[in-house]
């Protein structure tokens, strides 16, 4: 009797410890869905993306008939969405963070993190809250909330597949940074008139007109002659491809009303056939120490970008290097009085800015 009441007993504990055991792989299984399925496999259906900074500047991007816009409709960089759209891709589980270490990331987690909102289908479906480096830091600690899951109870490492480094630098919300940067775009057919001002250096400046195959050259309010028209057409095709080199990350917004009212150094005027005009106004930037151009000091000039004013009021940096081949009218026509365009040692004050 004795034997039997203890065989009873140690079948009920069998039982009880299998039902423990089963029951923890279960909850533990539902845990690890929750902590580690960040990715998005099906990418296309993804249609809109928030990303709030550890300040709460917010950014949105939104998808319209397959390109990517931010949320008032405007061009954004498209590698900016690529490089996010392949993080939600191809992330993976790289390991847990220790138990002991749960309390002091989650309160890191808390007091700083980077927050991603996915939607698909114009649903919510996954937000990526993206904290610090992992220890290794070959990955980063997140943590994840799901339409499916719900919010995981503590963070965890993740990696993009066949990479090892930080996710977090994919991911930023100043509208600089996701600005599209071209100027222009213009074929050829497009451009019916170029203006190109040189107001400290006036016999450099040049206009051309064209009127469909018909094109003319001036200088100085005068028609050049021998003008070859197809070095007319190889000068408008520079317009077709044009960006600026960054945004405004160094001037306050007194130092550029300063610089606004000072005189540009070259201001350039496109007409298209549509009757729309694009103004742009180029000033000199200044750099920390002073150049050497054919054998003179350049004051404080930057010699590799300039600042520029869009028709929009907004100031941008841009090179020389991109604007040469639309700044050179000299180069494609034959100018008047090309010894306005030398210096007594023979060379262009500008050969050295257009070397670069």
């Amino acid at each position: 009797m004795r034997k039997l009441i203890i065989l009873v007993i140690s079948i009920a504990g069998l039982a009880g410890l299998g039902w423990y055991i089963s029951t923890l792989f279960a909850t533990k299984g539902k845990s690890d869905t929750q902590l580690i399925d960040f990715a998005v496999k099906d990418i296309e259906s993804i249609d809109k993306l928030i990303i709030t900074d550890k300040m709460l500047n917010t950014f949105e991007v939104q998808k319209k008939n397959g390109e990517w816009l931010d949320k008032d409709g405007n061009c954004v960089v498209p590698e900016n969405v690529t490089n996010i759209l392949d993080a939600i891709k191809n992330i993976e589980f790289k390991g847990y963070l220790p138990d002991k270490s749960h309390a002091s990331y989650n309160k890191m987690m808390i007091a700083q993190n980077v927050k991603l909102e996915i939607f698909q289908n114009g649903e919510w479906t996954k937000t990526w809250y993206i904290g610090p480096a992992s220890p290794d830091h070959y990955s980063q600690v997140m943590l994840l909330d799901s339409k499916e899951f719900g919010k995981s109870t503590n963070p965890v490492q993740m990696k993009v597949k066949g990479m090892n480094g930080f996710l977090e630098p994919r991911f930023f919300a100043d509208p600089r940074l996701w600005a599209c940067t071209n100027i222009f775009a213009l074929p050829m057919e497009k451009i019916s008139s170029v203006d190109v001002k040189f107001l400290q250096e006036p016999s450099r400046s040049f206009s051309v007109m064209k009127n469909g195959p018909k094109t003319k050259v001036f200088q100085q309010g005068k028609e050049l002659q021998n003008v070859d028209s197809r070095m007319v057409f190889s000068y408008l095709q520079n317009y077709k491809k044009i960006h600026y080199n960054s945004q405004n990350f160094e001037l306050s917004k007194k130092q550029i009303d300063s610089l606004k009212h000072t005189s540009p150094f070259a201001v350039l005027t496109v007409k298209e056939t549509s009757r729309k005009t694009t103004k742009l106004r180029c000033f000199r930037a200044t750099s920390r120490s002073n150049d050497m151009v054919a054998g003179q000091e350049i004051i404080n000039s930057d010699l590799d970008k300039f600042w520029c004013e869009l028709p929009s009021g907004e100031l941008v940096k841009c090179q020389y290097f991109v604007f040469n081949q639309l700044f050179f009218g000299h180069i494609y026509f034959p100018m008047m009085d090309q010894s306005k365009f030398t210096t007594q040692d023979g060379q262009s004050p500008l050969d050295g800015i257009m070397a670069r």
